[in-house]
């Protein structure tokens, strides 16, 4: 499948852009269109360890898993909802465990929506099961392993296809370490976007064989372990300033699934969704103060400012007082996307969104630069550079950069440390060529040599 490069905005300005609509709607499973007027909450979750054992135990998890989060939703009124079911090693690595998994769960479904009405779809997020031990297997057995479980799953039920793919991840995670800027931009602009367009353009061939929605990608690999290394206020692993330049470059990465054919929405941990959808109008998942289950990310409102998809992030299946958590967790979500639905009905989704951006875009340069107005900003910087991988991701750093310096002048509050790290990163930056082949030659050279683990035939260099 040829890629086609998003060189313009698919909105005229950052305002058209707002929760629960899409300039291109995506419709999937029984009844449910995503993008198209209203939010719909999608419940992530993990089945407990000791459900691995085998194939039987993990199918009756997640049968119950399903179940719980189906009857919750209609005891509640709920008019929608989206499941994702995020693989466990076992259901990628062996597909006829992922396809039956996905085969149970939409049975389960079916009955709920022909019984109550309810709107709902099934989300399988494939593992990336290319990593072993020692290094990443990019191709080979390992690929055709990882491919036949999207086969499967959207042959047996799945609705939705993702994944949270691990392409440069060698590179970044040595780079990031050393504040290494060259080899941050290396690992997730270029060799991260080299291996989308290969995985991307098979994963749209197999949703559009099967009659299924390639949804998306997230540079969770890369850009969120830059932020949970960040981590909070009171944390000095890693400046948030470098954290969010790296979530700028994921941007430019995240945007090859849907040049390589998938169509949203994409998945939740993608924080730099937003910025996605300004340039190709896809809808989105997002998480935010509802995925504290999971992690910290100090942009809990901010987050839900363009969402599409509202979701929780990976919840372990267990219980709580209210019930298991997947029914705890679908119930916050669910009273979440009613507040922005009724918004939306009313007229008044702008001023909603506009308090969710305002709250916490102030609090940490990551908040900042991701709130609509300025993650726009961050999607023309990529949209106008044209077809150039390498030059769209260093010109997205350096705009977040800008955007960060403008900020520190208002209300944005920065330290001491996390300017030095800025004004490192913008020299680091502003002193890379602008020829890619001269970039590649270096960044080969330099990093065959310091990371044992790169490999570059994985990537077909």
């Amino acid at each position: 499948m040829a890629v086609t490069r998003c060189t313009k905005m698919a909105y005229s300005s950052a305002d058209e852009m707002v929760f629960g609509k899409a300039t291109k709607p995506v419709k999937a499973g029984l009844g449910l269109e995503i993008g198209a007027g209203y939010t719909t909450p999608e419940v992530n979750y993990a089945p407990r360890p000791e459900a691995g054992a085998s194939k039987e135990k993990l199918i009756k998890e997640y049968e119950r898993i399903t179940t719980d989060i189906m009857a919750r939703m209609v005891q509640i009124g709920a008019p929608s909802v989206v499941l994702e079911t995020e693989h466990v090693q076992q259901m990628s690595n062996h597909p006829d465990w992922g396809a039956a998994v996905a085969h149970a769960q939409k049975t389960i479904m079916e009955d709920y929506h022909d019984e109550y009405g309810i709107k709902c779809a099934l989300r399988h997020t494939i593992g990336d099961i290319r990593e072993s031990r020692d290094y990443l297997q990019l191709r080979g057995d390992k690929y055709n392993t990882f491919i036949e479980a999207f086969e499967q799953c959207a042959q047996n039920g799945a609705d939705l296809l993702s994944v949270e793919s691990m392409g440069g991840k060698e590179v970044f995670d040595y780079a990031i370490l050393r504040n290494d800027m060259a080899g941050v931009l290396f690992g997730i602009g270029v060799l991260g976007s080299m291996d989308m367009e290969m995985i991307w353009s098979d994963i749209a061939d197999v949703a559009k064989k099967n009659n299924v929605v390639a949804a998306g990608d997230t540079d969770c690999a890369q850009a969120n372990t830059a932020m949970f290394i960040a981590g909070g206020l009171l944390d000095k692993n890693l400046a948030h300033t470098i954290a969010i330049i790296a979530r700028a470059i994921s941007a430019a990465r995240t945007l090859v699934a849907y040049e390589a054919g998938a169509t949203g929405p994409g998945k939740d941990c993608g924080y730099e969704n937003s910025v996605v959808k300004a340039i190709a109008g896809v809808p989105i998942a997002q998480e935010g103060k509802t995925s504290t289950c999971a992690h910290s990310d100090l942009m809990g409102n901010l987050t839900m400012q363009c969402c599409d998809l509202w979701s929780n992030e990976s919840v372990e299946y267990h219980g709580e007082f209210g019930g298991t958590t997947v029914q705890c967790w679908s119930e916050t979500l669910a009273y979440d996307c009613a507040l922005m639905n009724v918004a939306l009905d009313s007229g008044n989704e702008k001023v909603l969104r506009d308090m969710f951006a305002a709250s916490d875009m102030y609090r940490d340069p990551q908040g900042y630069v991701l709130a609509y107005q300025n993650a726009y900003r961050v999607g023309e910087a990529i949209a106008k550079s044209g077809n150039d991988i390498y030059v769209r991701a260093k010109n997205a750093a350096l705009e977040s950069i800008a955007i960060v310096e403008e900020g520190a002048k208002g209300k944005l509050e920065i330290s001491r440390f996390e300017t030095k790290a800025l004004a490192d990163a913008k020299a680091a930056f502003e002193g890379l060529t602008d020829d890619k082949d001269k970039f590649m030659s270096d960044c080969l050279d330099k990093y065959k040599k310091e990371v044992k683990v790169f490999l570059p035939e994985n990537y077909g260099l």
